[in-house]
């Protein structure tokens, strides 16, 4: 009879955790894809895309991160693994740049890796509206994105959600 109790708890507190976790279509997001040369940011369940939206990228867009302040987006295999409210970008979420692989090769170069690379909203500026970084590269090596967008990625996507940026 005990083990009946164990089994039943554990099944309500499986339910419980479900019903408290994000979903779009009824899937939960468990990766996400950022496609650099088209500009895409992609929503994923077991392989299947379940959202698209469009991104901005650091403004030198193409190849890999290299060092501190050379305003390119990392590729590789990361962690969403924080998040924050930003007075300047509206929502942020932290991308767990640099893994392992970028730490050593910046270290063989020398130079420092970098970091604070984040999925972030748009400013909101009075001189320059949304649409109008929303068609450009114009980060300093963070994925933007426009803020309605944000939004619903910050809905979606939990912390620890594994993220690969590919060029």
């Amino acid at each position: 009879m005990r083990w009946l109790l164990v089994v039943l708890s554990m099944s309500l507190a499986a339910l419980a955790q479900a019903s408290t976790t994000p979903t779009l279509g009824g899937k939960s997001i468990d990766k996400v894809l950022v496609v650099k040369s088209e500009r895409k940011l992609l929503l994923m369940n077991r392989g299947d895309i379940l959202k698209t939206y469009r991104i901005s990228l650091g403004k030198v867009p193409t190849g890999p991160k290299l060092r501190e302040g050379d305003q390119r987006t990392p590729e590789g295999f990361y962690w969403i693994d924080w998040r924050k409210t930003s007075d300047k970008f509206n929502l942020a979420m932290h991308i767990s740049y640099p893994n392992a692989r970028d730490a050593a090769k910046a270290r063989d170069k020398g130079v420092p890796p970098g970091g604070m690379i984040m999925i972030h909203g748009t400013p909101l500026d009075e001189e320059y509206p949304e649409w109008y970084f929303h068609t450009l590269d114009w980060t300093e090596g963070c994925i933007a994105m426009k803020n309605a967008d944000m939004r619903e990625i910050w809905s979606l996507v939990k912390d620890g959600t594994l993220i690969e940026i590919r060029p």
